[in-house]
Parts: C-alpha cells; sequence; structure tokens
C-alpha cells in the first residue's frame, strides 16, 4: 500500500518532508514482527501510526489492544498486563486474563512506556525475548506470540542514563524507530489539517463549514500549537460551533486563542537543565547575561590599563623610569618587557608586550592587593561558571548544532566556539 492510499484511508494529512518519512517507515515495518518504538510530544498522533502497523500486518485479522502505561496504577500494572491467579493478592477471587494473554497472535500497543514501572519493565523484556508471560501468584510459564508496539513522549535515552529506564529493554524496543514531528514543525500542515476539521465537524452537525480570512490564516500558521493534533482540532470545532460568523477574521480568531499572544511574547529560549526538565529562561537570566558580559568586558579593560599603568606607558610619570618587568610564560621560563628611558611618547610603546598574562610587579608598584585581586577572581569565575552552563544547555537543546546554539544565545557562531574551547565543553 503507498503512502497516498495510506493517508486516504486514515484520513491523514500531511505533506511534510519528515512526516511522510514516518509514516513510510511504518508502512515498510507493518508486515514484520520487529517492535517498533514510536516517539513524538503528547497529541501528534502516535496511536494511529500503531494501528497502521497492525492494520497493514499479517495479525490484521487478530487482536489490537492500546494500553496507557500511565494510566495504570504501579500496584496493579503487572495483573493488568500479565493476568493473576486467584488468591495471589487481596481482592484476587478470581483468575484473570491479562492483555497479553487476550491480545495472543495479535499486536499490543503500549502507550507512554516511560511510565512503566521498572519491576513490570523486566517482565515486558522477558515477552520480548522469549515470548513468556508468568501471571501474578502463579509460576506456570505460559507462551505468548505477541507483536508489541510501544510509544512514548518522553526521552528515553535520558531515563536510562537517569536509572528510571532499563537500558537493555530500550534497545530491545527500538527495533525500529519512528519518530513522528510536532506540529510546530509541520506549519506547512497546519492550514490544512484545520480545514478538514471545520469541514468534518461542519458535515457532522450539518452546519455551514467557516472560512478563514488571509490574515486569520497568517496567524494560525505562525502559531506554536504546543498541544499538537489535539489543540488544532479542539480549536476549530471551538470556532465552528461558537462563532456567529462564518467568514473568521484575524480578531476573531484571536478570541478563541488566548494563548497566541503569550506565545508571540514569549520568545525567550527554552534550556533543557541537568535534571531533563524544561524551564524558561525569564528576564532575569538575560539580565545576568549582560550583566556577565559587561562585567567580564570591565574586568578586561581594568586589567589592561593597569598593566599599561604599572609598566609606565600611561598614567604616573614615576613608573616610566622602570625598565623591566618579569612574568613566566606556558614553560616556566622568564621573558623582559622592556621600556624606554627617556620618556619620548614616539616611543612609548615600543617593544611593549600585550600579552593577556598579566604582569607580575614588585609589591611597591602593585595598583591592585592580593584581597582585590582574589575577589576580582572570584567573581569572574563565577560569572564564567553561570556562561559555561547557558552555552551547554543551549548545546543540549539542539543536539550539538552551534548554529541554532549561537542564534538561542544571542552571539556569533565564531564566538560560540571560542567559548567551547576556552571552557573545554564536550559537545
Amino acid at each position: 500500500m503507498t503512502t497516498q492510499q495510506v493517508k486516504q484511508r486514515y484520513g491523514l494529512i500531511g505533506n511534510n518532508p519528515i512526516y511522510l518519512r514516518a509514516l513510510e517507515i511504518a508502512i515498510r515495518v507493518a508486515n514484520t514482527d520487529l517492535s517498533v518504538l514510536i516517539t513524538g510530544e503528547s497529541g501528534v498522533g502516535k496511536e494511529v501510526f500503531s494501528k497502521i502497523i497492525h492494520d497493514l500486518s499479517v495479525r490484521k485479522h487478530n487482536e489490537f489492544i492500546a494500553v496507557n502505561c500511565g494510566a495504570i496504577p504501579e500496584g496493579t500494572i503487572d495483573s493488568e498486563l500479565f493476568g493473576h491467579e486467584k488468591g495471589a493478592f487481596t481482592g484476587a477471587t478470581a483468575n484473570r486474563q491479562g492483555y497479553f494473554e487476550f491480545v495472543d497472535e495479535g499486536t499490543i500497543f503500549l502507550d507512554e512506556i516511560g511510565e512503566m514501572p521498572l519491576a513490570t519493565q523486566a517482565r515486558l523484556l522477558r515477552v520480548l525475548e522469549n515470548g513468556e508471560i508468568i501471571k501474578v501468584g502463579s509460576s506456570k510459564i505460559q507462551k505468548v506470540n505477541v507483536r508489541v508496539v510501544a510509544a512514548t513522549n518522553k526521552k528515553l535515552l535520558q531515563a536510562v542514563q537517569n536509572g528510571k529506564f532499563r537500558e537493555d529493554l530500550y534497545y530491545r524496543l527500538n527495533t525500529v524507530p519512528i519518530e513522528v514531528p510536532a506540529l510546530r514543525e509541520r506549519s506547512e500542515d497546519v492550514y490544512m489539517l484545520f480545514r478538514k476539521f471545520s469541514v468534518d465537524f461542519a458535515e457532522k452537525n450539518r452546519m455551514q463549514t467557516i472560512k478563514l480570512l488571509p490574515e486569520a490564516r497568517s496567524i494560525l500558521e505562525a502559531y506554536h500549537f504546543p498541544g499538537n493534533i489535539r489543540e488544532i482540532k479542539n480549536l476549530a470545532q471551538q470556532i465552528s460551533a461558537l462563532s456567529m460568523e462564518r467568514e473568521i477574521s484575524a480578531e476573531t480568531l484571536l478570541s478563541f486563542m488566548p494563548e497566541y499572544g503569550k506565545a508571540r511574547t514569549n520568545t525567550l529560549p527554552m534550556l533543557i537543565g541537568n535534571n531533563g526538565n524544561n524551564e524558561t529562561v525569564n528576564e532575569r537570566d538575560i539580565m545576568y547575561k549582560f550583566l556577565f558580559d559587561m562585567k567580564k568586558d570591565l574586568f578586561e579593560l581594568k586589567q589592561f590599563v593597569l598593566r599599561l599603568a604599572d609598566a609606565g606607558v600611561v598614567g604616573n610619570e614615576d613608573y616610566r623610569n622602570l625598565s623591566v618587568f618579569r612574568d613566566l610564560d606556558d614553560n616556566g621560563t622568564n621573558y623582559q618587557l622592556s621600556l624606554p628611558q627617556n620618556g619620548n611618547s614616539e616611543n612609548k610603546n615600543q617593544n611593549i608586550d600585550y600579552s593577556d598574562k598579566p604582569i607580575i610587579l614588585n609589591p611597591e608598584v602593585n595598583m591592585m592587593n592580593e584581597e582585590q585581586q582574589a575577589e576580582e577572581v572570584e567573581e569572574s569565575l563565577s560569572l564564567m561558571d553561570m556562561e559555561k552552563e547557558y552555552i551547554e544547555k543551549a548545546l543540549v537543546k539542539f543536539k550539538g548544532k552551534r548554529k541554532d546554539a549561537a542564534n538561542e544565545l544571542g552571539i556569533s557562531e565564531r564566538t560560540l566556539y571560542r567559548k567551547i574551547k576556552e571552557y573545554n565543553i564536550s559537545e
């Protein structure tokens, strides 16, 4: 069956290349018994892909069941999936058939697999590797032949690293990965989806179909739709049912989209912290960044001027009588900074090393005492840690893409590259 035929059969809308590629993979893997892991944000339509895989497989005449692992309490999920024997626990008054036994020779869709408890994950791994289940309260091994399709809106690899998901189960499920793109990545499909949902609603309720005016359509396509397909479907149905007008203006559309204004103004970057949770960068964080850049520039300028003043290039005339200052290079060898003795302004800048290394002066001529220097260094290091953290978070968010990370941070790609080397950040 071709991609176009599948789209017509299941009423799928979209010409986005990433979306079509995901659909093509689902079609090609359907006629095998390989495990499939479907990833994508909530509301992108992952369950539809699982039905396509089942309906196009040799198991299409057998049972298909969808199970939301996140909706089943941890204490009963083993019983729900694998069944239990009478008396296995309080309230088990009879033998119970689990979902895997019920769907034998068919397909089970495990949605939100990332919410599955670790103990249940071990049981599921046994099913995938050996086709065996053991009911709760029983010691008898029972054979089943079930195709497993799993889905999640979480980053399972990160869950593996955090010890919340079994690594062996992840690779067993991820035999064939399918990533369904979010609606904000399919801007060319937004209007078509809205049109489909509004037409379907109008036909079902025998009313005139609404039509978006050009300005309203532009607003619709610019919105990011955090709720994905569910959100745009709800919007189309709300406007169709509640709007007195059939031609929807921009003003009318915005009255049904209270989140649009927030989405337009909230353009601050989203960074991923060490705990894996997303957090919005607020104005205080941006202010910290500006203050850091300003403080660093002032600190470098102050150090430069002090070096020139201490060396006698600028400032107090007494400093010009100093002829030699010593510093150590990276190899521990001495080098000299020579200064003119006649005070001639034309020769003032001759033989002067403008190295970034601070010049070590005698206590009598040093303009900064040790306490001040320690204070400056401590404050500078604190701000440098903050900048390093911003860069690391941006790189994680954009999966190491420097150009996107640089745009997010408001710096050039060349500057970002220099900072990565300076802070020894691994990508």
